[in-house]
């Protein structure tokens, strides 16, 4: 099966230059068979790519130790369902998936194009075969995962132990289908630009297939926070790792894009600022694939240092220089066609917001740059920590919240005072008297305080949109108010899909808020028997468990845990020793609700004692319940139709 999965790759890597070659071609000449014979390449690609994919599964299936990624990757003692993470467990494997998963998403663009967008489709299938390419030619030369041993072991060497979390399933594959995935809208805007259009062809499908991308990085990230809570053992759940941070800088100009190009669909404006938002986002995308492969900064989230980063940093420059020489020739013909005509406006708000994620992305970068720039010039490695980015880019995520809340209440174009104060007084009260609350519940830290309240100012902004619209439709229509709220919904599914996904970022801001202000932490020595306290909880420690697995020996603290003197469970911290990788996995345990997390590590087992840290976190439930809700109301945001700008949310418009 090795010989069959490198010789389906190969061919693979030819349609991809057949179908890029001849895209171009039959462009330029008009030919339409030619455009169409690239368009079958294109679709055959995916295809060869599922083969060379599935003919790696069987390997891991069968135990094929000849190969060697199989052999790096996996044992006998593999668990079968951890087949599916091992694909993706190395360097080889990742960019077979990754190939695989852009030759699918590719297949689809293409496919579904909208009719506006067909004038470029050529060039865009240029470019996504280009981008295949790439990954095609790195693994036949490079990081082949198909490479065979002389003499194949007789056990595998097995599972890096941090992949063995459940969250390992989709945490990676989410991570990279939006790294890549980018490349979608990308291409879509550089086939806009080499076509000529005058800009406002490619906006179905960048606009689709932004939210998609989205969706799937957000997604990733929800994951990836998730994976370091539970399984790193620290009680937190984003550290600014440069690999954390890899994943989250393209999901800035990303945001900021999926934003922006509704102004371009409703007043024809920021034509050239949306192509140069989807070229950022993809040039962070990329570097989050040099990060993942021989990056200069280390991380616990890479795939181990590898000499392949430089051909990434190459492919990420070509990129962006051939980009931005498209976006400066073309640039006079996207004019748009009108300006903002007041800053009290929602399209002044969306510029803003752009601005301010575009602000958050470079803070960011620099973070990740600075012990490398500070090593080529000083000769020391500074390393700039959780303090640096908490400081600047919280207040910052914070004036996007306030934000959040102002747009969708302005108006297109302009408004009256009179106007503004009628829409702004409801929220304006609300957010007032939570802070009072607040203040009275003893809060008196600043930050938490102006968090709260902007988190109330959004809320009650969006109820106020939800309740104003139910009514009006249910008293026009004579329908109930749950039947009128549903078809409200549905009456125009991008203003209230983004509404619900803004209802997401609430909650997350809120549980952001809880953990980072208000939470506990405490060390502990402990002997069998001995209890700690920590607020209103008790742990007693009462036994130490050792068992010893075919690839890892376990050792587990026996805890009991009250809460005001009563028992709520028995926790089993611990961790999990690899001998083979010379790696320890820590095992928390969690006890989680809406109110707080009891968050415990054991560690430094001795005969009868042992270190404990005890952390109590609170609001972070709240957490992973935003992510469901970013999804739900993306998902609502995509549903087909046109939407019914209907009578009552344009009485809607004008309160």
């Amino acid at each position: 099966m090795g010989n069959l999965g490198f010789m389906t790759l190969m061919l693979a890597g030819v349609l991809a230059f057949y179908g890029m070659i001849t895209s171009v071609i039959g462009a330029k000449i008009n030919s339409e068979g030619l455009t169409r014979s690239a368009t079958n390449a294109s679709y055959l690609t995916s295809f060869i790519l599922s083969i060379s994919t599935l003919c790696l599964i069987y390997a891991f299936t069968t135990h094929d130790f000849s190969l060697n990624y199989v052999a790096s990757h996996s044992s006998l003692n593999l668990d079968p369902k951890l087949t599916w993470v091992a694909l993706y467990a190395g360097n080889e494997g990742s960019l077979l998936f990754i190939a695989w998963i852009f030759s699918v998403l590719a297949t689809i663009a293409i496919w579904k194009c909208p009719i506006l967008a067909k004038p470029g489709l050529p060039y865009t299938t240029a470019t996504l075969m280009f981008i295949l390419l790439f990954y095609i030619v790195v693994m036949s030369t490079m990081a082949n995962p198909f490479e065979k041993l002389d003499i194949p072991p007789i056990d595998g060497r097995g599972m890096n132990p941090l992949l063995t979390h459940p969250g390992m399933f989709l945490h990676p594959p989410m991570l990279m289908t939006g790294l890549i995935g980018v490349g979608i809208p990308f291409s879509f805007g550089i086939g806009q630009l080499i076509s000529g259009e005058q800009g406002n062809e490619w906006l179905i499908a960048a606009r689709y297939w932004g939210l998609i991308i989205w969706c799937i990085l957000t997604i990733g990230l929800m994951l990836g926070s998730w994976w370091a809570y539970t399984i790193l053992g620290w009680g937190g759940y984003w550290g600014w790792d440069p690999v954390e941070n890899a994943g989250l800088l393209p999901w800035l100009p990303l945001t900021a894009f999926v934003h922006s190009i509704i102004v371009q669909q409703r007043r024809n404006m920021f034509k050239s600022w949306n192509i140069a938002l989807i070229i950022f986002a993809w040039g962070f995308a990329m570097y989050g694939m040099f990060m993942n492969r021989g990056g200069p900064v280390p991380s616990v989230h890479s795939f181990g240092q590898s000499t392949m980063g430089w051909i990434f940093l190459l492919f990420l420059g070509f990129n962006l220089i051939v980009a931005l020489i498209l976006f400066y020739i073309n640039h006079k013909k996207l004019k748009d066609n009108s300006q903002i005509d007041s800053f009290l406006s929602r399209e002044a708000s969306f510029l803003v917001n752009n601005l301010l994620f575009l602000l958050i992305a470079f803070v960011t970068l620099w973070g990740v740059l600075y012990p490398l720039i500070s090593d080529i010039f000083k000769g020391v490695v500074v390393t700039v920590g959780q303090p640096y980015y908490n400081t600047l880019t919280g207040p910052i995520f914070l004036c996007l919240v306030v934000l959040m809340g102002i747009g969708p209440l302005m108006p297109w174009r302009s408004l009256n005072n009179k106007r503004i104060m009628k829409r702004f007084i409801t929220p304006i009260i609300i957010s007032t008297v939570t802070l009072i609350i607040c203040i009275i519940l003893g809060i008196n830290k600043i930050a938490p305080l102006i968090s709260f309240s902007t988190c109330t100012f959004v809320l009650t902004g969006i109820l106020r949109e939800w309740i104003t619209g139910t009514r009006l439709r249910s008293k026009r229509n004579n329908e109930i108010l749950p039947i009128a709220f549903i078809k409200l919904l549905l009456s125009n599914k991008p203003r209230y899909g983004g509404y619900i996904a803004h209802f997401g970022v609430v909650i997350l801001a809120f549980s952001v808020t809880g953990s980072s202000f208000f939470s506990l932490q405490q060390d502990f020595s402990l002997s069998l028997g001995q209890e700690a306290e920590l607020g209103n909880y008790k742990i007693q420690y009462i036994a130490i468990e050792n068992i010893t697995n075919a690839d890892n020996v376990e050792t587990k603290a026996i805890v009991n845990l009250y809460k005001n003197g009563s028992f709520l469970g028995i926790l089993k911290p611990g961790y999990v020793f690899y001998p083979s990788f010379n790696m320890a996995s820590v095992r928390a345990g969690i006890i989680s609700s809406p109110v707080e997390d009891f968050y415990l590590i054991a560690s430094e087992f001795r005969e009868n004692q042992a270190m404990f840290r005890i952390h109590i976190n609170p609001l972070v439930f709240w957490m992973w319940i935003s992510g469901p809700i970013f999804i739900l109301g993306t998902v609502l945001a995509l549903l087909p139709g046109k939407p019914k700008y209907s009578i009552e949310i344009e009485q809607l418009e004008k309160r």
